[in-house]
C-alpha cells in the first residue's frame, strides 16, 4: 500500500499528537515509564531514570548464612558521619575547582590503570553499531504534504557525521522505500558550532493543528484536510545534556527559529526544568522558574502560568499553583473532540508526591475545574467521552460511589461528564447529591489483575485501543474497539499468552486513521518497525506491511533465552531472564553478568540489547536481568512491596538470584559481575557493601549513594515517597541501613573491583554521590585490596553520555572492566 492510499482512507486527517500511553520497559531508555500518559510523562522527567547499565562478580562457595549477614550494617560511622559534618561534602559542589580537579585526576588514574577505552575493539564495534545507517529511523507524523496529502515524518537522527545530530523529514512514499529521501530541518552540529554550546536534543511538543489557524485547520466535518501541518514546535535543547533545557520555538515552514525580537515574537526562556505546552498558536500554558516561590523544593515547576506571545512571562497570569514541597504540578489539554461524545478536556496535575496526586478537570473553558473523587495514587487519561483509570489501591464502593470494589491495578473506565457530576458533588460536600450522581456511574473493566498478570499501558488509534499486560513478565497485546457513537470497548482481538519480546505501539493519526506503527524486538531478535491496521485485529494478520529492520549487529544463531525463578529471603519467587550459548556448561566458569533496578514501578524485560550483545555475549558471557521487587513487573503492589522500610527486599531479591545463578553452576562469585545505574547505581551500591564475597565485579552507574543528604541534592527531594525522608526517624529505623555510603566496612581486608561513573552535567542525581563514596573508598582502602575506579564524563547528564562516541566510550570501559575483572586480567 503506497503511503498517498493510506493517506487518503479516511476524508480527514491531522497528526499523531498526543504520545503513546505505552509504557517501555527498555531499561536501557530513560526511565520511569509507568502506566498512563501522564504517568509516563512525570516519570521521564522525575525519576532517577533507568541509566544505560547492567552487571555481575565474586568468590566460591559462599553459604547462604554468609550472604545474608551481608544484610546488616558493617561500619559504624562517626560523629561526622552521622548527623554531623560531612568531610567530604566539597565535592557536592558540582563545578567547584576542587571537585573538578578531583574529578579529572580521578579520570586520568582511571584510564591509566585501565587503558583508553577508544583504542579497544568494543568501542569500534560498539561505535559502529550506535552510528550505523541500518538502524531503524523512527519517525513521528506532523502533517501532510500540500496537493499530494502524503505524511510529513520527522526523525531525529545521529551518525559518524552528525554526531550531535540532524532533524530531518520525508514523505512516507520515500519512507517506504529502501533509500529513503530525508531533508534536513535542523542541524544540531551547525548550531552547536554556531553558538558555541554543546547542544543535546531534547525533544519537542508540536502545536496541534486544532489550536492554530495556519495549519490547515477547517471547522467541519472534514476539519482535518491532508494538507493541514503542525507549522510550530517548541524545542528543547540541553547544554552537555542536562536535564534543564533551553525553551526556543520553532517554525516548521521557514525551518528556522522564531526570533523573539522579531516580528512574530518567538517564546523562548534560559536553561531550566521548563514544562510548556501550547494552549492556542500565540498562549502557552507554562510552568518556570520565574524567580522566587516558582519553582517546588524538587525544583520543578510549582506554578503555571497562562503566558501570551510577545508579552514578559514575568506579567503572565498564574492559572494554578501547588506548594512548594509538592514534587511538581502541571495543566495541560486532552483533545478528543473528534471522537463522540469527546471533548477538549483540560487538567490540573498538582503531584504531592512521585506516586500520589490530586487532578482537577473540565470538559469546557467557561467551566469551573473540578477536582477528581479518585485516589491519590491513580493515572487519569482520556479517550472520546470517556475517563480511563489506572488504580493503583484497592478502591471500594464509600469511595467511588458504586456497589463494586476494583482492585489495585485494575484499568478501568467510566462517562466522563457523569464522574464529573460525581466529584463536583463530593468536592461539594453534598452527599445526597453525590449518592444520586454515583448511582449513576457505570464503571466498566478493561483490566483486572491476576497473581501472574499486570497491566502495562496502552496505545490508541481511531477507533481502538491497544492494552498491553505482562504474565510472569511476558509481554501481551490486547486489541479492544470503541463501539458506535462513542459506546463502550469490546474486545476483538490480540495474543492469546505472553511471550519473551518486547513492542511498542502508536496511532500513525490517531485521531483519524486505525493505522499503527508496531515495533518489535526481542534479546536476540533485531527490532522491526511494521505498518499496522487495528481494524484487522481480528483477522489473521493486522500487519500491513514491514517497513524496516534492524539487521543483526552481533552474532545470536547459537543464544538460548530462558527465564528462571530464584527465591527470595522471605520466600517470595524472583523471575530473571538469562540469556546464554546453547548448552552452557554448567561448571561455575562463565562470566556472567547480571543487572538490575528494583524501583519506580520500573518493569524490565526483553528488548534488542546491541551493547551487550557485542560487548558480553559474544564473547561468551552469560547476560541475566533480575525482575526484583520495587519494580512493575506484577504491577504497583510488586513496586510497593519493595518502598522505604521494606527496601530491603529489593536487595534480598537481588542477591537470591545471584545465589541461584551460583548454585545452578551458571558462574561462581568469582565469574559474576553485577551493575546498575541511577537507583540500579543504588541496588549495586549496595551490593557492594551488603554482599561483596558474591560479586567479582562491580559497576555502579550514575548512583544513589548517600541516602542521608540524597533529598538535599538536586532533584532527590522528589523521591522521598520511594526512599523516605532522612531527616525524620526514618533515617534510624531503615534508611541508614541501605546508605551504602554510610556502610563502608572499614575493617575489611578486600572488596571486589569496583567501578563507578557519573557525569558532571547530570542535575537529576548529584555526581557527588559518587565522588564522595570514591574519596571515602580510596581513604579508607589504603594499604588494602580495595580496587576502586572512578570515571566522570564532563557531559552527558543523567545518561552518562551526550552522543555516541561518548556512549561508545562509556560502554567499552565498563563493560571491558567487568570482563577483565571476572578473567583475572586487571592490572
Amino acid at each position: 500500500m503506497t503511503m498517498t492510499a493510506i493517506a487518503h482512507i479516511s476524508r480527514s486527517h491531522r497528526p499523531h499528537l498526543t504520545s503513546t500511553t505505552r509504557r517501555s520497559r527498555n531499561a536501557t531508555q530513560v526511565l520511569c515509564l509507568l502506566h498512563s500518559v501522564r504517568s509516563i510523562r512525570l516519570a521521564a522527567a522525575f525519576a532517577p531514570g533507568t541509566a544505560a547499565v547492567r552487571a555481575p562478580l565474586p568468590n566460591r562457595h559462599i553459604p547462604t548464612a554468609g550472604l545474608r549477614r551481608g544484610l546488616q550494617v558493617r561500619h559504624k560511622m562517626t560523629a561526622t558521619e552521622g548527623r554531623g559534618e560531612d568531610p567530604y561534602a566539597f565535592l557536592e559542589e558540582v563545578e567547584s575547582e576542587e571537585a573538578i580537579a578531583f574529578a579529572k585526576e580521578a579520570n586520568e588514574k582511571c584510564l591509566k590503570e585501565l587503558g583508553d577505552p577508544s583504542e579497544t575493539e568494543t568501542y569500534k564495534r560498539v561505535l559502529a553499531a550506535l552510528e550505523s545507517d541500518e538502524r531503524i529511523p523512527h519517525v513521528r507524523l506532523l502533517g501532510y504534504e500540500e496537493g499530494t496529502g502524503d505524511m510529513l515524518l520527522y526523525n531525529f537522527w545521529r551518525d559518524s557525521k552528525n554526531p550531535k545530530g540532524i532533524w530531518r523529514k520525508t514523505t512516507f512514499a520515500s519512507y517506504q522505500s529502501p533509500n529513503t529521501e530525508w531533508s534536513t530541518v535542523l542541524d544540531l552540529d551547525e548550531l552547536a558550532k554556531e553558538e558555541e554550546i554543546s547542544w543535546v536534543w531534547k525533544g519537542y511538543t508540536p502545536l496541534p493543528r486544532s489550536m492554530d489557524e495556519k495549519s490547515g485547520y477547517k471547522p467541519g466535518s472534514d476539519s482535518f484536510a491532508p494538507q493541514g501541518r503542525v507549522t510550530r514546535v517548541l524545542l528543547n535543547l540541553s547544554r552537555g545534556g542536562a536535564d534543564a533545557t533551553y525553551l526556543r520555538e520553532f517554525d516548521l515552514l521557514s525551518e528556522s527559529f522564531v526570533d523573539p525580537d522579531g516580528t512574530d515574537r518567538g517564546f523562548a526562556l534560559p536553561e531550566g526544568k521548563t514544562r510548556a505546552r501550547y494552549k492556542s498558536r500565540d498562549v502557552l500554558l507554562i510552568g518556570a522558574d520565574t524567580g522566587k516561590g516558582s519553582m517546588t523544593t524538587s525544583g520543578y515547576p510549582r506554578t503555571v502560568r497562562e503566558w501570551t506571545r510577545g508579552t514578559n512571562i514575568q506579567d503572565a497570569p498564574i492559572v494554578f499553583e501547588g506548594e512548594e514541597t509538592d514534587v511538581s504540578c502541571s495543566q495541560y489539554l486532552y483533545d478528543e473532540v473528534h471522537r463522540e461524545g469527546g471533548a477538549l478536556y483540560e487538567v490540573q496535575s498538582r503531584s504531592m508526591t512521585f506516586y500520589k496526586s490530586i487532578y482537577s478537570a473540565r470538559k469546557k473553558p467557561t467551566d469551573d475545574f473540578v477536582k477528581l473523587a479518585i485516589p491519590l495514587t491513580s493515572r487519569v487519561s482520556f479517550f472520546g467521552r470517556w475517563l480511563l483509570l489506572h488504580v493503583k489501591e484497592d478502591w471500594g464502593t464509600t469511595d467511588n460511589g458504586s456497589s463494586s470494589t476494583f482492585k489495585t491495578g485494575s484499568f478501568i473506565y467510566v462517562d466522563s461528564q457523569k464522574f464529573l457530576d460525581f466529584s463536583k458533588a463530593k468536592e461539594d460536600g453534598e452527599e445526597d447529591r453525590a449518592k444520586e450522581a454515583g448511582s449513576k456511574l457505570d464503571y466498566r473493566v478493561l483490566f483486572e489483575p491476576t497473581d501472574s498478570t499486570s497491566y502495562a499501558g496502552y496505545s490508541t488509534t481511531k477507533n481502538y485501543l491497544i492494552l498491553y499486560m505482562l504474565d510472569d513478565v511476558k509481554e501481551q497485546m490486547q486489541f479492544y474497539k470503541l463501539a458506535e457513537d462513542g459506546g463502550s470497548f469490546e474486545l476483538v482481538g490480540g495474543d492469546t499468552g505472553g511471550q519473551i519480546r518486547s513492542f511498542s505501539a502508536g496511532g500513525v493519526d490517531s485521531k483519524e486513521s486505525d493505522f499503527f506503527w508496531l515495533t518489535t524486538s526481542s534479546y536476540t531478535q533485531p527490532s522491526a518497525l511494521h505498518l499496522a491496521d487495528a481494524s484487522k485485529c481480528g483477522e489473521d494478520d493486522y500487519i500491513v506491511s514491514k517497513l524496516k529492520t534492524l539487521p543483526h549487529m552481533y552474532e545470536s544463531s547459537d543464544l538460548d533465552v530462558s527465564q528462571h525463578f530464584a527465591v527470595s529471603k522471605d520466600g517470595t519467587r524472583i523471575p530473571y531472564f538469562m540469556i546464554a550459548k546453547k548448552g552452557l556448561q554448567l561448571d561455575g566458569s562463565t562470566p556472567t553478568l547480571l543487572y538490575g533496578y528494583g524501583g519506580f514501578e520500573v518493569s524490565l524485560g526483553p528488548r534488542y540489547a546491541t551493547t551487550v550483545g557485542i560487548s558480553w555475549l559474544e564473547r561468551g558471557g552469560v547476560y541475566v536481568e533480575a525482575n526484583i521487587r520495587g519494580g512493575g513487573e506484577f504491577g504497583p503492589s510488586w513496586h510497593q512491596t519493595a518502598t522505604k522500610e521494606n527496601r530491603n527486599r529489593c536487595y534480598e531479591d537481588f542477591i537470591a538470584v545471584g545465589e541461584h545463578l551460583v548454585k545452578t553452576g551458571v558462574c561462581s562469585p568469582k565469574t559474576l559481575a553485577c551493575r546498575g545505574g541511577s537507583n540500579g547505581g543504588l541496588l549495586t551500591g549496595n551490593m557492594l557493601v551488603q554482599a561483596p564475597d558474591l560479586f567479582g565485579a562491580i559497576h555502579i552507574a550514575v548512583p544513589l549513594l548517600d541516602m542521608q543528604r540524597y533529598h538535599k541534592l538536586l532533584a532527590g527531594a522528589s523521591w522521598m515517597a520511594e526512599y523516605g525522608d532522612p531527616d525524620t526517624d526514618d533515617w534510624d529505623n531503615f534508611l541508614r541501613r541501605y546508605s551504602p555510603y554510610h556502610n563502608i566496612d572499614e575493617g575489611r581486608e578486600k572488596y571486589p573491583p569496583t567501578l563507578l561513573t557519573t557525569s558532571t552535567r547530570d542535575d537529576r542525581v548529584h555526581p557527588a554521590h559518587a565522588r564522595k563514596m570514591v574519596k571515602k573508598m580510596w581513604d579508607l582502602g589504603e594499604g588494602k585490596d580495595w580496587p576502586v575506579f572512578y570515571y566522570e564524563n564532563m557531559e552527558g547528564g543523567h545518561g552518562g553520555a551526550a552522543d555516541s562516541k561518548q556512549q561508545a566510550f562509556m560502554t567499552s570501559l565498563s563493560y571491558d572492566f567487568m570482563w577483565r575483572a571476572l578473567t583475572s586480567s586487571l592490572p
